[in-house]
Formats: structure tokens, sequence, C-alpha cells
């Protein structure tokens, strides 16, 4: 396999700095400086959503529970997340984006990925784009954003984290190579850490490593990724920036301060789950032929209840005798910690548009 000699593209992957906790230390001036958590509560019912930098000081991190992290932190502050507000700002980041280029791929709602091959702007340089994007999204939103620049998805997106947070990193093909070499095996985007463990058995400790390995051992070892990990050794990273990404489900879900004990309230919360589920169908143009609603029980045992029509949810009316119905099918003999509504089996708008099924909204 010949390294490097791959075409040559401009890719800029743009991650916000601790996004949810930056935009409550943000709208909050008494928060700032604090070690934040976004999510949960003090009394460890939930997980972490986001980390302040304050928080993360105390090895606090998203997904872990608010339990371990309340142990970590005794002094730390938590607030519940407002997804509303954190989707207005990521718009607002992503139409700053998209005055750059329109292919721009959203990865979550704190990231991107922008492939600026071609864009003559700043000299052509995607390095002076990306630093001028970062100071456009500091100056209309407040916030910072660290930026990786190189010539393949997997190297910008290991860039943008060497220098957080506010900072950027450039990986150009001509240190490609060392740097590679010398990259820790956890540290490579797409090896987790069941994997890079596994690694370390096999004496794969780095990208070096890696790139020796017999990529026959790796495909008997990992099966069809071990392709994948003999080519991102050699920086072979081919995927393209594809603006559309392609949605497999829409949901929300929530974990309760308090266990809840009666029909009523369970249903009001999946209501509300449910309503949240629906703006997001919306926002991406989208309608939805199968919903399903999840239930917790306070012993972390869970269940789901799904219904699949024949034709998609027009309107949020038209799921409110399925959230009810869906329900009824549940045994409420324990009390229940979390709720949650998903949306699947998508019909695009394109579709629904040539068939005159959309209706206006009204």
């Amino acid at each position: 396999m010949q390294p490097y000699q791959i075409k040559q593209r401009k890719i800029i992957h743009i991650d916000m700095d601790a996004f949810f906790a930056s935009v409550e230390q943000r709208d909050n001036p008494d928060l700032r400086g604090k070690p934040l958590i976004v999510g949960g509560d003090p009394d460890g019912r939930g997980v972490v959503a986001a980390a302040s930098y304050e928080a993360r000081h105390y090895g606090i991190h998203s997904a872990m529970s608010c339990y371990e992290a309340r142990k970590r932190c005794a002094q730390a502050v938590f607030v519940r997340p407002r997804f509303v507000v954190y989707r207005e700002v990521s718009q607002q980041i992503r139409d700053l984006m998209l005055g750059l280029t329109p292919l721009v791929e959203p990865l979550s709602l704190d990231e991107a990925y922008l492939d600026v091959t071609g864009v003559d702007t700043y000299r052509g340089s995607a390095t002076l784009m990306a630093e001028a994007l970062r100071a456009e999204i500091k100056a209309q939103t407040g916030l910072t954003a660290s930026a990786g620049v190189s010539f393949n998805k997997m190297l910008a997106k290991i860039a943008s984290d060497l220098n957080k947070p506010d900072g950027i990193a450039v990986i150009t093909p001509d240190m490609a190579a060392d740097f590679i070499s010398a990259l820790p095996i956890g540290k490579f985007h797409g090896i987790g850490k069941a994997t890079a463990a596994k690694m370390t058995t096999l004496n794969i400790h780095n990208g070096a490593d890696l790139r020796a390995a017999d990529p026959d051992m790796l495909v008997r070892e990992f099966g069809k990724r071990g392709a994948f990990y003999a080519r991102i050794a050699h920086g072979d990273d081919p995927r393209e920036v594809t603006p559309e990404r392609e949605h497999k489900s829409v949901g929300c879900e929530t974990t309760f301060a308090t266990d809840l004990h009666h029909h009523a309230d369970i249903l009001r919360e999946l209501h509300i789950q449910n309503k949240e589920a629906f703006h997001d169908l919306g926002k991406h143009k989208l309608r939805a032929s199968c919903i399903t609603i999840k239930i917790k029980f306070n012993d972390f045992t869970q269940l789901t209840r799904s219904k699949t029509l024949s034709r998609p949810f027009y309107t949020i009316d038209d799921t409110h005798y399925w959230l009810d119905h869906l329900l009824t099918q549940v045994t409420l003999d324990r009390p229940v910690r979390l709720v949650g509504v998903t949306f699947s089996h998508f019909e695009q708008e394109r579709r629904l548009r040539q068939l005159a099924l959309w209706p206006e909204l009204g």
C-alpha cells in the first residue's frame, strides 16, 4: 500500500468546546468558572450530557452517571439541558459554515465536517478558512470552537482535539506519516476502548505498530473493520463529506428526578417527549410511519412498544391515540424512572411532495 498517495482534499472538522455547558455559562454569568454539569440532577439520577472544562478537571465526562460525577466533585453545579436553545445555536453555527461551503456534514449539534476543496476564499487556505470561521462563530455566538484541518476526515477529526479548547491544529500530507506513527492506538477515530484494549494484547500500541501489522491478521481478529484499520494506519480515509446524512430514527427521552408511579403522570411525560421528537421530525423534513415508546423502571429493566402504520404520521395529533394505546400494553407494576418516544421508518419530504401528500403547515 502506498501511503498518503490519495486524492488531496481540504477538510475542516469543527468541534464546539463543551457546547451545552458553554451555552449555559454564556447565558448565566453566575455559572462561569464553576464545575458545571448539564443533565441529570445532584441526587445522582440520570447521566451527564455535558461537562464544563472546570468539571472535566475532576475527570467528569459525558455519559458518566451523575452519581459518579457528584462523588468526584461535590461542589459541581447541575442544570437541566435546554435542547431547544442548543438547537437554535447549532443552526446559527451551521449557517455560518454554509456561508463558506455547501459541503457541510453535521455529526451532532456541536460538530461537523466541511469540505473546502476548491474554495478560493482566503487564498484557498483551509487553515485561514478555519481560523476565520472560528472567529466568526465567537463573534456571532460568544462561544469558542476548536478546528482540525487535514486532507481527510479521520485526520481532521483527530486534529480538532489536539489543541482544545479554542485551538486549531493542522496535519499536512508531509506530516501525516510521523504523526500517525506516534499516535496512541486509542486516539484513532473509529477505534474504541474495547478494540484498543484488544489491540494492545496483540502488541499494537500506536500507529507504527498498526501499520506494521499483517492486514490478514487484522481481518481475522476484527472482521471487516480490520481492513479499515489497515487503511487508516496509512492515512487512507477516502470517505467524502456528505451534506445529507441518513436518519434511521428520531427520538427524545428523559430521566426523572423522582420516579413516577401513576399512569396519568407517565402518559403526560410521554406526550412531552413526543412533542419534542415530532418537532425534530419537522426540522429534518421527515415523516415517520413507526412510533415507539420506551419505558425504563426503577430496577433499570426496560421495554418498548411500537406501532407501524401504512402511511406516515402527518400531524402530531395523529400520534396521540397511539401513545395512549401503546402505554395500555405496558404493565405499570413498578415505579418508572425514564420514558422516551422514537420515530422511524421515514419518507423524505421530496417524495411526499411528489405524491402531493405534504399538507401545508399552518
